[in-house]
């Protein structure tokens, strides 16, 4: 093995989508992924059962459709990678135990990872098959702030080393921001999920149209709450507006409401983000989460951190979402800096920290 390249294979299933991903050290060779969100849109939601078991069903197909798009085989690796949390419970432990028994079938040493590290891991892959970064691949330079926003987590992290020290500086008290999507996008009658809904309708949209509140934004939250995102008060105003018209029986402008809805979440996305850049002197950026796919997100963040000084970086946006080329990205970084593996007694943790950046 060569420990600066390490070939290692990582396993992502913490919420409903099954990633099996493969690098060779910081090359990507496979980003297999298989998602269980149809299944979950009758529903208006992630249901957890529902996603363990579509995980299930879909691992070992998808570990065959990585190797084969990598042109490896499980013989050829040099570890394994996998989320051990946060995450729902229930999908963790579907990722755990395939995890360990390749590792114990194969003879091959095991990482367990952190599932939000491993968003900042994704920016460090480069390859042909990527395209629509923002910034240099591979050359991340720490310190950095990490924007990571999607469904399940909003967290504000301060990375000094992606393989030893990583502190979170803030995450959301409530709703994460991929959720407050969701439940906005139910309210206007749009399909689940609802983030992409919201993002096309927004388009047609003018978002000054209505000024919904920026959670934890006023004077009084700042010196408690300065890093920290609430979305719940956010989603019930837009409910609060949309009931109102109902009840006055005028129509709902819903590209309006849906603009508006976007800018407030983005606005206050970024002004944390680049307040803890400012704070903390680190004129870097990483944004990562599905959120990220949101048009207006993105566009925010480059003319706000232009304007800032401070350097914007986007990983392609099919490393954003979740994936198991981002857990092989940090397992093979652990791997390269000489850390032993994980041993076979650790268990999933949904409420795993940050500061755990691999549980041995």
């Amino acid at each position: 093995m060569n420990p600066q390249e390490p070939l290692v294979l990582g396993i992502e299933t913490s919420c409903d989508e099954t990633g099996v991903g493969i690098v060779r050290g910081r090359t990507l060779l496979a980003n297999a992924i298989a998602s269980s969100m149809d299944e979950h849109a009758r529903f208006g939601g992630v249901v957890p059962e529902v996603a363990a078991r579509a995980h299930l069903e879909a691992m070992t197909p998808t570990i065959e459709r990585a190797l084969a798009d990598a042109d490896v085989e499980l013989r050829d690796l040099d570890a394994i990678a996998v989320t051990c949390g946060p995450g729902l419970a229930g999908a963790l432990m579907v990722g755990v135990a395939a995890a360990k028994a390749l590792a114990v079938s194969l003879g091959k040493p095991l990482y367990a990872v952190n599932h939000l590290v491993g968003h900042v891991g994704a920016d460090l892959l480069q390859g042909p098959s990527l395209r629509g970064a923002v910034g240099e691949a591979g050359e991340l330079e720490l310190p950095t702030i990490a924007l990571l926003v999607s469904g399940g987590h909003t967290s504000l992290l301060l990375v000094r080393d992606l393989v030893s020290d990583v502190e979170m500086l803030g995450e959301t008290i409530d709703d994460a921001a991929g959720e407050a999507f969701d439940k906005v996008a139910r309210l206007l009658g749009l399909p689940y999920p609802g983030g992409p809904q919201i993002d096309r309708v927004a388009e047609g949209g003018d978002p000054n149209a209505i000024r919904f509140p920026r959670g934890l934004s006023l004077p009084k939250d700042m010196e408690k709450h300065r890093y920290d995102f609430s979305f719940s008060g956010l989603k019930t105003s837009v409910a609060r507006w949309v009931e109102k018209r109902v009840g006055a029986g005028e129509e709902v402008p819903v590209a309006d409401v849906a603009a508006s809805f976007r800018e407030a979440v983005a606005d206050v996305l970024l002004t944390k983000a680049l307040n803890a850049c400012k704070d903390l002197g680190v004129p870097r950026l990483l944004l990562g989460g599905g959120v990220v796919a949101n048009a207006r997100v993105r566009e925010l963040a480059q003319e706000r951190a232009l304007a800032a000084g401070v350097e914007l970086r986007v990983p392609p946006l099919s490393l954003c979402t979740d994936n198991g080329a981002m857990i092989a990205s940090l397992g093979a970084q652990l791997v390269a800096a000489g850390y032993a593996p994980s041993s076979l007694d650790f268990g999933a943790d949904s409420t795993l920290p940050v500061q755990d950046i691999q549980v041995r």
